[in-house]
């Protein structure tokens, strides 16, 4: 069994963190080290020699973020056995996991097991919810059996071979994400800065009122539900269209999908 087990992950609303602890908890490893993406200026600088990797990032689109890309540029293994895990907001996670495989394979982990689980969409409100309030206590439970699961095999000396993962090569073009932002309504905003410290690209600043750079705003709405007294919101006439499609066909309760 593995020395230890490394968490590195991407999540501006800490859905894809609930689940990549949730599977070290199952593992049963009390060693776990958190490498946390979200916050990162320069990206993760590390190489594991040991140990196991449970790499979790959201989904995007179809596709694992470009941030994603960049904070993980700088790490490498030697041989270190990998989780893999993706979250998407309940409409399909596509080429994602084997995007996040191919990237995590050349920096050299060896990838024993992988799952796509459901997270609450970025998009989601109360008056429009998409995947609300997910993952669950059922999602959580799930992560954990995974992590039992996985923890079963290696001591069984099973899980060396490359699991089979579903997704396109080449994969799915890229969606640009820039050039939409939430908005800050002066009348409930309290100048408190959460909305700054909560942004994982540092693209929010506040002064005498909040200026945000919709360029290169992500639109994960970390900043829209994490405000305190619910003074960001997101609603353009692309995004509230994409809103709309999201409650109209994927309503509809998702599964996570394991692969091993």
């Amino acid at each position: 069994m593995p020395a230890m087990t490394r968490l590195i992950y991407f999540s501006p609303t800490s859905t894809t963190k609930k689940i990549v602890e949730q599977i070290a908890v199952g593992f049963g490893d009390t060693s776990v080290t958190h490498h946390d993406l979200t916050r990162l200026r320069e990206g993760l600088n590390l190489r594991l020699g040991d140990g196991l990797a449970i790499i979790g990032v959201p989904v995007y689109a179809g596709r694992v973020p470009e941030i994603c890309l960049e904070r993980l540029d700088g790490l490498s293994a030697s041989s270190v056995p990998a989780v893999l895990v993706v979250l998407y907001g309940n409409r399909a996670f596509e080429d994602a996991l084997i995007e996040l495989r191919d990237v995590v394979v050349a920096k050299g982990f060896a990838v024993i097991a992988a799952g796509a689980f459901i997270g609450e969409h970025s998009y989601s409100t109360t008056t429009q919810p998409v995947a609300a309030h997910r993952p669950d206590l059922a999602d959580l439970a799930k992560a954990r059996e995974f992590g039992s699961l996985i923890a079963s095999r290696l001591r069984d000396g099973i899980g060396a071979a490359l699991p089979v993962i579903p997704g396109d090569l080449p994969y799915k073009e890229r969606m640009s994400l820039g050039g939409v932002a939430p908005e800050t309504d002066p009348g409930l905003c309290t100048l408190c800065g959460t909305c700054a410290s909560l942004c994982p690209t540092f693209v929010i600043r506040v002064d005498d009122r909040v200026l945000t750079d919709a360029e290169r705003c992500l639109k994960c709405c970390a900043c829209t539900k994490g405000c305190p007294p619910g003074a960001r919101t997101l609603h353009h006439p692309t995004v509230d269209a994409r809103r709309e499609m999201l409650v109209n066909q994927c309503s509809e309760r998702k599964e996570p999908a394991l692969f091993l």
